[in-house]
């Protein structure tokens, strides 16, 4: 069932959001972990801009709902953070290239992505949106986008939304970016995950844009490591006594006013 018309209610709620600095973090080139002189580390992939997700505060920590998330499990594991961060684009490359053995930033869950790496247990269940110019009145659905143009990350999920609804593709970095295009005119849709956008228009007060429409995708999100990593029955084992003891409950309540962990 789909949670989003609590989360516009809710929206209010992340102008009270806090920022928590996190720790830093190291995996295995096989896919288990790496042991060194000063323990295993479990080396992270993240973007660091995707807010409320994995960003810089005011004071330049990198913070964010996956970035508290994966610190927890790592607690959990007893194992030191080390972040690494890099474009969306190239952010499974780098996974692979074994830069780093883990990837927290809103990887959903889709067949392809389980046919290629290891997915750990679900953290996020959230919804999609279109986001139009707020005097657009003629994209009011997905059949509206038909023969648009729309502005996605190439290898994001919602990019894919977007060309089955018949929708020119222009690729961007991220959500800013596809922000910044829609208020300059120059394309006239951007689909992303509601809490995403939620938090940049109570963040911003950005009133040049507005929500359209839900897609209807109902998606979760997980982490991504390489296939038959050690590390994913540990991450998916941390995760669980994580949700059974109100953790990932407590984080997302933080961030989003709500459960959105299940």
């Amino acid at each position: 069932m789909s949670r989003t018309p609590r989360r516009l209610l809710a929206a209010s709620v992340l102008l009270a959001v806090g920022a928590l600095a996190a720790c830093s973090s190291s995996d295995a080139p096989g896919g288990g972990a790496s042991a060194s002189a000063g323990g295993d580390v479990l080396r992270v992939g993240t973007e660091g801009t995707y807010s409320p997700f994995t960003f810089h505060d005011a004071d330049g920590e990198l913070t964010g709902y996956d970035v508290e998330v994966i610190t927890a499990v790592a607690d959990e594991l007893g194992m030191p953070v080390e972040f690494s961060e890099t474009t969306w684009d190239s952010i499974f490359a780098g996974l692979e290239a074994k830069r780093y053995d883990v990837v927290a930033n809103q990887v959903t869950v889709t067949d392809e992505r389980q046919g290629k790496y290891d997915l750990s247990a679900p953290y996020t269940v959230s919804t999609g949106v279109a986001v139009v110019a707020a005097d657009d009145t003629s994209i009011t659905s997905l059949a509206d986008v038909s023969g648009k143009t729309a502005a996605q990350s190439a290898t994001s999920n919602w990019s894919q939304v977007a060309r089955d609804a018949g929708a020119q593709v222009e690729s961007v970095e991220g959500l800013t970016q596809a922000m910044a295009l829609l208020k300059q005119g120059r394309i006239d849709v951007t689909f992303n995950d509601d809490l995403a956008v939620l938090d940049y228009l109570t963040s911003s007060g950005d009133a040049s844009v507005k929500i359209a429409f839900e897609t209807g995708d109902t998606v979760e999100q997980a982490f991504a490591l390489r296939k038959g990593s050690d590390l994913t029955p540990k991450i998916d084992e941390a995760l669980a006594t994580l949700r059974a003891d109100g953790t990932l409950a407590t984080i997302s309540e933080k961030w989003f006013g709500q459960d959105v962990s299940q």
